[in-house]
């Protein structure tokens, strides 16, 4: 019966589109915790709600919108931290409030919520159309072959941003590209989990695999594999039980992330163990 699900269309689309947001918000987030920006995602989200009440208000695309007012505000966030050197914590507090705020007052004036507004803000993956899967792809592969021709340079400024600035990296210009690509992933992954949730799958996945105590690239791996697991579990168990997708994501995500806490402790006692063991052993010899 499991297997059946994969033959319906919507479904395919689903899994296909949520695959590929997947990804690209692994590799996004993994930056953001690396830089502690961790609730950047959500502060993007936030401000993506807002450009989504905008549009709904004035009648136009709201995902369109959501991509302008994102990016527009992600710029100038960026612009004033750098100017007025406030810290990253008082900047994403600055987009999550203003975002929310606007989205919230625009809500009132428009009588209240619609289901579009519904749906981006849990989510409505198996409502995604072809052309949403083609879209969601396109986007997703140019976000991916610009973070792969990057990253080194991404990985200095997030290690050490100073230093980098001084090797002749151009620091700025590279946090511009990478906020418009953090907001772009943002509004793409709107279908999948909505506003309210999205931050978590940018997140979850990525202190996950941190956990694992390996190198960057294998951590990447590792924080994808993650995201991909989350992303079909959630999909097909919520599709299963009548549950709503984005939420049932974010619970598998968690629950991997309990996991690995737990699992990480107990195999350090039994390591612990094992260790003391061989100390006694060894002494006992002598």
């Amino acid at each position: 019966m499991i297997f059946e699900i994969f033959q319906y269309g919507f479904m395919q689309r689903a899994l296909i589109s949520g695959v590929a947001v997947a990804i690209s918000c692994s590799v996004i987030g993994l930056f953001l915790v690396l830089r502690r920006q961790a609730l950047f995602g959500d502060a993007l989200s936030h401000v993506a709600f807002g450009g989504i009440a905008v549009g709904l208000f004035a009648n136009i695309s709201p995902i369109w919108m959501a991509f302008i007012v994102s990016i527009l505000a992600s710029l100038g966030i960026t612009k004033l931290r750098q100017s007025a050197k406030i810290s990253a914590d008082s900047a994403v507090a600055v987009l999550l409030s203003s975002g929310l705020a606007v989205g919230v007052v625009l809500i009132g004036l428009a009588g209240g919520f619609s289901l579009d507004l519904y749906s981006f803000l849990f989510g409505s993956i198996l409502l995604i159309s072809s052309q949403d899967q083609y879209i969601i792809l396109i986007i997703t592969a140019i976000v991916l072959a610009i973070m792969y021709k990057i990253y080194r340079k991404l990985m200095y400024i997030a290690f050490d941003e100073e230093q980098a600035n001084v090797s002749g990296i151009d620091v700025a210009r590279l946090n511009y590209l990478f906020i418009v690509l953090a907001s772009v992933t943002v509004i793409t992954s709107l279908r999948l989990v909505g506003v309210l949730l999205i931050s978590s799958l940018i997140v979850i996945p990525n202190i996950t695999a941190i956990l694992f105590g390996k190198g960057f690239k294998k951590t990447a791996l590792i924080s994808i594999i993650i995201a991909i697991l989350s992303v079909i579990g959630g999909i097909v168990t919520s599709y299963l039980m009548n549950l709503a997708p984005g939420g049932t994501i974010v619970i598998i995500s968690v629950a991997g992330y309990l996991i690995t806490i737990i699992a990480k402790y107990m195999f350090n006692q039994i390591r612990g163990k094992d260790i003391k063991l061989r100390l006694e052993k060894t002494s006992s010899s002598r």
